[in-house]
């Protein structure tokens, strides 16, 4: 079995040192990045299939990477953990919306991070086994290429954004509490706050909104969310 390649960017050397170790004990093939531009760099040259990104780089911002990343039809499907020290539930936030899958606050424990790296992975080693095309409306969902278009068109989602479409089409006309969303769609290990899940399904609904679609998403006021193809 081939090792999954993860690119680490952080700009204390401290902690890459600290990382890579790690990582490598648990035979991830790891490659460096000090800032973003040189990160950059590295992802379009051999694309890594998860980005550890630190928030704090010099220069360019590791959320303005972020935003690079999801914006490049050829980066924009890589899982990225962001690294940070900033807690605060808008700095999360602010993270998530720049197209982070989830976000880990320093000081970290290497096992939790490395716990959620293979979580999600396991997501997308999973996709990958399956050509089924899904179809719910105006909506269809290839997972073989991994391509979501409405009308034929096609609309560009980030990892986890792919992931809940994924979930609600093959779970439609069910109303599920944040809670299950996020065992369902982020795994069950893996502690993130139930905010989280209204931020994607923000950020869905805008990517949504263009086409006319974004109804197909329904809040169901104090129980959660709902997945039914029908035109508002």
């Amino acid at each position: 079995m081939s090792q999954h390649k993860i690119l680490l960017i952080e700009d204390e050397a401290a902690i890459r040192d600290m990382l890579k170790f790690t990582l490598s004990a648990a035979e991830f093939d790891v490659s460096e990045a000090a800032n973003a531009e040189q990160g950059w760099s590295m992802i379009l040259e051999n694309p890594p299939e998860l980005i550890l990104l630190d928030w704090m780089l010099p220069g360019v911002s590791g959320v303005s990477l972020a935003q690079r990343i999801r914006q490049n039809d050829k980066t924009r499907t890589i899982p990225i953990i962001m690294l940070t020290a900033r807690g605060e539930e808008d700095d999360q936030v602010q993270g998530f919306e720049a197209g982070a899958d989830d976000y880990v606050v320093k000081p970290f424990s290497p096992r939790a991070l490395m716990a959620r790296i293979k979580a999600l992975l396991r997501r997308q080693d999973s996709e990958l086994l399956t050509g089924d095309v899904l179809k719910a409306g105006r909506m269809r969902l290839d997972l073989g290429s991994h391509r979501f278009s409405i009308d034929d068109q096609e609309v560009k989602l980030g990892p986890t954004e792919f992931k809940l479409v994924h979930y609600f089409m093959t779970h439609a006309n069910r109303v599920f509490t944040r809670a299950q969303l996020l065992d369902h769609v982020w795994g069950e290990n893996i502690i993130v706050e139930e905010r989280t899940v209204d931020v994607h399904i923000r950020r869905l609904r805008k990517l949504l909104e263009p086409l006319g679609v974004e109804s197909y998403i329904q809040t169901i006021r104090g129980s959660g969310y709902r997945f039914a193809a029908t035109e508002a």
